[in-house]
C-alpha cells in the first residue's frame, strides 16, 4: 500500500478519529498529538489493513485506547467532556443565553456519568455511530450499549428535571 492509497483510506475518518480525541483529551493540541499517533500506528499497520473488516472501527478503537492511556498517566482517569457541536445560526440574545446555559448544565451533568456511559453517549449522541460500530469500538454487545446508553440518558433527563423543578441539582 502507498502513501496516496493509504490517505484515500484514512480520509473519510480522520475527523472522526480527532473529535473523539478531543472529546476525550478536551486539549486541541493533546487530540491532533492523538490523531497523529494513530494515523502513524495505521500507516506502520498498512499492509495488514485489509484483513480487518472495518479499518474505521480499528482507528476508532486505538484512538479511545490511546486517549484513556494518556487520561491514566495525567489525571487518574478524571475525564472530562466538554460538548461544543451545537449550530450558530444566531437566535435571539435570549434564546441564546438559554441554550448555552442548557448546553453547560447537560456537560456538567455528562461529566458526573461513569467514564463508559461519557464515552457511549459522545459515540451514539454526538458522532452518530450506529449500535454495531460502537460495539466493536468499545468491546461491548449491542444490547449493553442500548441499556447503557438508556440508563445514560435517564440520568441526564433526571438531573435536568430536578435542576429546572428546584433550580439547583
Amino acid at each position: 500500500m502507498n502513501q496516496v492509497v493509504f490517505i484515500e483510506l484514512i480520509n473519510p475518518f480522520k475527523d472522526k478519529v480527532f473529535r473523539l480525541a478531543k472529546r476525550l483529551l478536551t486539549s486541541t493540541e493533546e487530540a491532533e498529538d492523538a490523531t497523529q499517533e494513530v494515523m502513524v500506528k495505521l500507516w506502520n499497520k498498512k499492509d495488514n489493513l485489509e484483513s480487518y473488516n472495518s479499518i474505521e472501527a480499528l482507528a476508532m478503537t486505538m484512538t479511545k485506547n490511546y486517549c484513556l492511556d494518556q487520561l491514566k498517566s495525567k489525571r487518574a482517569s478524571n475525564l472530562q467532556i466538554v460538548h461544543n457541536n451545537f449550530t450558530d445560526r444566531e437566535p435571539q440574545l435570549d434564546k441564546k443565553l438559554e441554550d448555552e446555559n442548557s448546553l453547560e448544565w447537560v456537560e456538567k451533568i455528562i461529566n458526573e456519568l461513569p467514564e463508559q456511559m461519557q464515552l457511549l453517549i459522545q459515540l451514539r449522541d454526538v458522532e452518530q455511530y450506529e449500535f454495531e460500530e460502537i460495539a466493536k469500538i468499545v468491546n461491548m454487545n449491542e444490547t449493553a450499549i442500548r441499556v447503557a446508553l438508556s440508563r445514560a440518558r435517564k440520568k441526564i433527563r433526571e438531573s435536568m428535571t430536578n435542576t429546572h423543578l428546584y433550580g439547583t441539582k
